[in-house]
């Protein structure tokens, strides 16, 4: 029984950080939890689990009496996750480079052919598909820590991705950065894969600096 509820509460986990990171939630009105939940088809129990989840993961606001809110992006808080990521991200990617087999590679061009495929045509998975692809970078690293830090400022980050993306051009600006960066990573080039990463990280951090405090 408890390991059905914890898949369930996996499931909705993922469901409803989407429709946070796509905006489907709005940021100013408490969570309907009944609602949402016979939305979904579940009962409370998981969906609590879920939304303490997704608390914990900064993506909502408890305020007592008043339930869940989606928390508000600022300019704040995206230095603050960028500036962890160029901590470590860049040197993470370094070391999968080099460490990475081919079904590590395998696997990355998977994910970059699943990021271009959402970014033509299911614009709404961009986010996800993002950061699977950029976690596919890391994982070949072996440092469960650094995996599990960098994973959680990507998820963190999935709204500010999809907010940096959403000015004409930026979705092919992204697209030719994911690519040299793969074409350096797949060659085991890890100091040229870190300096790629660490690029491409500033630049959208420079852009969301423009579109948030504008």
């Amino acid at each position: 029984m408890s390991i059905v509820v914890r898949t369930l509460s996996e499931q909705i986990f993922t469901i409803v950080r989407e429709q946070i990171v796509s905006g489907k939630l709005p940021v100013d009105q408490a969570i309907r939890q009944d609602a949402l939940a016979n939305q979904l088809g579940v009962s409370k129990i998981p969906l609590r689990e879920a939304l303490a989840r997704l608390e914990q993961e900064g993506l909502l606001v408890g305020q007592a009496n008043r339930g869940y809110f989606v928390r508000a992006m600022s300019a704040g808080e995206a230095e603050e996750i960028f500036a962890l990521r160029l901590a470590i991200e860049p040197d993470a990617v370094a070391t999968a480079a080099v460490a990475a087999n081919d079904s590590d590679r395998a696997a990355a061009r998977e994910a970059v052919a699943a990021l271009d495929m959402a970014a033509s045509e299911h614009l709404d998975d961009v986010a996800a598909r993002n950061r699977e692809f950029h976690m596919a970078l890391v994982r070949p690293g072996g440092r469960l820590l650094t995996t599990q830090l960098v994973e959680r400022l990507q998820i963190l980050s999935e709204r500010y991705v999809q907010k940096h993306l959403e000015p004409a051009g930026r979705e092919h600006r992204a697209h030719l950065e994911h690519a040299d960066l793969i074409e350096a990573w797949q060659q085991g080039d890890g100091a040229r894969a870190r300096e790629l990463a660490r690029a491409h990280i500033e630049g959208t951090l420079a852009d969301l600096r423009r579109q948030l405090n504008g």
